[in-house]
Formats: C-alpha cells, structure tokens, sequence
C-alpha cells in the first residue's frame, strides 16, 4: 500500500513526466520550407520586409548629402563636428533600438516587432523635419536610427527563416544591397529638392526627411500579410500555428503551378517554452559560441567604422577638398551608390557556390587593401573628384558585399531561440565599437583640412578590415547550402539520449 504522501509524490513525479513528454515536439516544419522552390511569396516577403535596408540607406545618404544644407541653414547653423555628431547620434539609436527590439523580437515575435519599428522610424524621421536647433535634430535622429535597428533585428531573423537554404546568402546580400537603391534615392531626392530655385535653403533638407516617412506609409499595409515565422512558432509551443502557415504557403505554391517534392524525412525534436532565459542567451553567445562570436564582433566593427566614419562624411571631404558645391553632391552620390548595389547583387551567389568563409575573407581583405591604396593617392593628390570618385566605387563594390555578409554571418550562427538578439548583440557591439566614434572622429580629422590626416583615418579602417579577413579566414563557418538548424542547433532541441 502507498502512503498518501508517497502516493502524491509518485503522481507529482508521473505528471511533470507526462509534461515533459507533451512538451517535446517533433517536426519537419524548417525541412518543408527550406525545400520550397523560389516563387512569389519568397518575393514578396523581399519587398515587404527587405524595405528596412532601403530606408537605412536613404537615411544615411540624406545625412550626407542634406551636411551642407544643415550648415548654411538659417535656422540650425551647424559646424562639421555638428554633422559628424548627428551621425553619431542615429548610429547610438540604432544600437539600443537593436539591443531593446531584439530581446523583445525573440520573445514576442517577429511579426508584432517589424510593426512597432516600422511605426516608430516614420514617426521619427518625419519629426526630424520639423527639428528647430541641434538638440531636437540629434534626438529625432537618435529615435529615427532607434526604429532602424530594430528593425534590422526583426527582418533579418524573419527573412532568413522563411528563405530556402540553397539560396539563402545570395538573397540576403541581395537584400542588404537594396540599402544602395535607397541611397540613391536619397541622392536623388536632395538634388531636386535642395535645389535653391525649387524650394527655400531651410525648407529643402525639411522635405528630404519627409521621403522616409512617405516610404514607410506606404510600405507598412503591405506587412499586414506577412505571417508570423514558423521557426520562431514551434520553439515556442504553438506547433499547430506554425503547421497551418507552413500548410498555407504550400497549397500558395501548388495553385501557382509548382510541383513540390515528398515531405522530407528531416526531422527535428523540440522542447518548446515561452521564452530563454538572458543567462542561457549570454552563455550560448559568449561560451558555448565564443569563436563564432569573436568572428561575427570582428566583421562588425571592422564594417561598422568602414563604412560609418567614410560615408556619413563623404559629402565633407567632397565639400573641403574638392570644393563641390553642397547641391551638387548627389551626383557623386549616385555612381558611389551603383558600386555599393552591384556589389551584393554579383558578388552574392559566391557566397553560396564558393563558400561563406572564402568569400567574406576575400571581399573584407580586398576593401582594406583598396582603400589604403586609394588613400595613399588621395593624400599626395593624384586624384580629381571624378577618379575619386571612381576609386570609391571600386573599394565599396567589395565593401558593400563585405558588410552584408558580416549580417548574414551573426544571423545565420546563432541558435534559433536567440537569432534575433544574436544580429542585436553584434550589431550594437560592432556599430558602438566602429560606428558612433567613427562619424565624430572623420568629422574632426577633416576639419583639420589636412589630407595626411584624412588618410591616417583611412588607415584605421583598412586595418581593422584586413584583421577581420584574417579572423574570418581562421574561424569562418561553412553555412552555405545548410539549414539554419544544422548550421547551429536550437537551444530548446532535444539530445537522442532524451
């Protein structure tokens, strides 16, 4: 006979053995989708989502490119340091806006996320518009780069997990090179607009902060049919969700005329929970991941500072050295923007044939030698703003496919449960590390108006981007063709002894 408090003991034990079965989830749910062949959906989720990397674009580039505007503007009267601070200020948004939306991304999911960014970044660029001196500009660019990344954080975690694997770093370098169709844009769109005969000097850099806020408008119904990520779903017990939009995206393909092959035998075992506790987050980061972390910090900063400190001052240096007028800038823009956008565009299906670890190591390695050599030319003055402006189009067409692998590098590497927070973690570390102080610290070397001082900034972000080819080259992973759950195994899967 059972004693009472035996006999409730044995029935606590049968029953949190019980829900620790119901708990385990098997599914072939990711094998489904990564099997899909490219179609109209995949499309969609591209333009719908991918906007996030245009908009960033057309805000960086304004930043530059509106730098003349704001110092000749009656109202804000800003120095060189003011720009530069400026751009310090949306880079630090776009880190804690990272930090706080990718925590909550994993935890709440991508769908509701990429809602609240992109709300938040309309809602900010259009208040940078109507800022009335330097300290109302930088705390509208601080939330504007606030909504940006966070929203990075989001679409990047929810894009990979809805594209097929076998394609899955072309499509992202393809998508982070779209930041150059809204730099363009943004080039474009000053020209016309900070053209003194269209519009008043203190109106024109006005309305060139309203082209965001129309994008986004528009773009944001078009989210409203994106499905929350089946990945993120069946890690958090809500398999049957997650099989009905897997099951709907299906039947979508088969109606559009595609044959889709048996239901593969891949198969995982989850143990779903409602979130991860931060202290597993930080030791799957920083322990059990702390190679690919250092690569993925690596390749972070190093593009970080490339890419921050030269571009948010590419309008200076043309303004101070090669006396191109303000309203003239975005022509110089555009062909530098082109170099940027070709650059993922034909350089990314390598990623995927020849290899992550090859082709990041290359590309970051050629950026680094490209710009020293370039800058050693700059420096002695053997180049007039055309040849420069070609010799930048040629370092960043490698640059641009650089920076776009060290995303796809932190958002492929990390466990499923923590992806979005992982592209967070990085992001942040990498932009606080090379992108707040680099805008300030070109700032100040150029209002040196000394070119050996300007090339001495072009040095530091050729070495840092020759040391992270180095890293990546060592301790690169192989993830090309692979499923991301393969790649790294989820948090929450369980081992074949459970």
């Amino acid at each position: 006979m059972i004693e009472p408090a035996a006999a409730d003991a044995h029935a606590h034990v049968t029953t949190d053995a019980a829900a620790t079965k119901a708990a385990i989830v098997e599914t072939n749910l990711p094998a489904r989708l990564d099997r899909l062949p490219w179609g109209r959906f995949h499309s969609l989720i591209v333009v719908a989502l991918g906007v996030t990397w245009l908009l960033d674009g057309l805000e960086v580039t304004l930043a530059g490119s509106v730098a003349s505007a704001l110092k000749s503007s009656p109202t804000l009267h800003f120095s060189n340091a003011d720009v530069g601070l400026a751009g310090s200020a949306y880079i630090a948004g776009a880190v804690l806006g990272a930090l706080g939306f990718g925590w909550l991304t994993d935890r709440l999911g991508r769908r509701k996320l990429f809602f609240i960014t992109l709300a938040l970044y309309l809602a900010a660029t259009a208040a940078t518009a109507l800022s009335w001196n330097l300290a109302s500009f930088l705390m509208f660019r601080f939330l504007t780069g606030a909504g940006i990344g966070g929203e990075y954080t989001a679409i990047n975690s929810t894009i990979q997990e809805f594209t097929p694997a076998r394609v899955r770093g072309w499509t992202d370098l393809g998508i982070n090179g779209t930041f150059w169709v809204g730099a363009a844009l943004g080039a474009g769109g000053s020209l016309v607009l900070l053209d003194p005969n269209l519009l008043p000097p203190d109106y024109g850099w006005r309305a060139c902060f309203f082209i965001g806020a129309v994008l986004a408008l528009a773009i944001l119904p078009m989210r409203v049919w994106v499905p929350e990520s089946p990945r993120w779903l069946i890690t958090h017990g809500d398999h049957d969700e997650a099989r009905g939009i897997v099951e709907a995206i299906e039947t979508r393909f088969r109606n559009e005329g595609h044959t889709l092959t048996d239901d593969p035998d891949t198969s995982l075992k989850l143990r779903a929970r409602d979130h991860t506790p931060l202290g597993e987050v930080f030791r799957a980061l920083f322990v059990v991941h702390r190679r690919r972390a250092l690569v993925g910090l690596s390749l972070m900063t190093a593009q970080a500072f490339f890419y921050n400190a030269i571009f948010f001052t590419y309008a200076l240096v043309l303004t101070d050295f090669y006396q191109v007028p303000g309203d003239h800038i975005g022509w110089y823009l555009l062909p530098f923007a082109l170099g940027n956008f070709l650059g993922p565009l034909l350089l990314g299906r390598l990623f995927d044939v020849i290899g992550r670890r090859k082709m990041i190591a290359t590309t970051y390695a050629l950026s680094g030698i490209l710009l020293t050599v370039s800058g050693y030319a700059f420096e002695q003055q053997w180049l007039n703003v055309t040849q420069q402006t070609i010799a930048w189009m040629v370092i960043f067409f490698f640059a641009s496919a650089a920076a776009s692998s060290a995303y796809l590098t932190v958002s492929e590497s990390f466990p499923l449960e923590i992806r979005a927070l992982a592209i967070a973690v990085f992001y942040a570390f990498g932009t606080a590390l090379g992108g707040i102080a680099g805008p300030a610290f070109f700032g100040r070397l150029i209002d040196t108006h000394q070119r050996s001082e300007v090339f001495t900034g072009y040095l530091v972000g050729s070495a840092l981007m020759i040391f992270a080819a180095v890293v990546a080259a060592i301790w690169g992973v192989d993830a090309e063709r692979k499923s991301l759950e393969s790649v790294a195994a989820p948090l929450s899967a369980v081992s074949a002894d459970e």
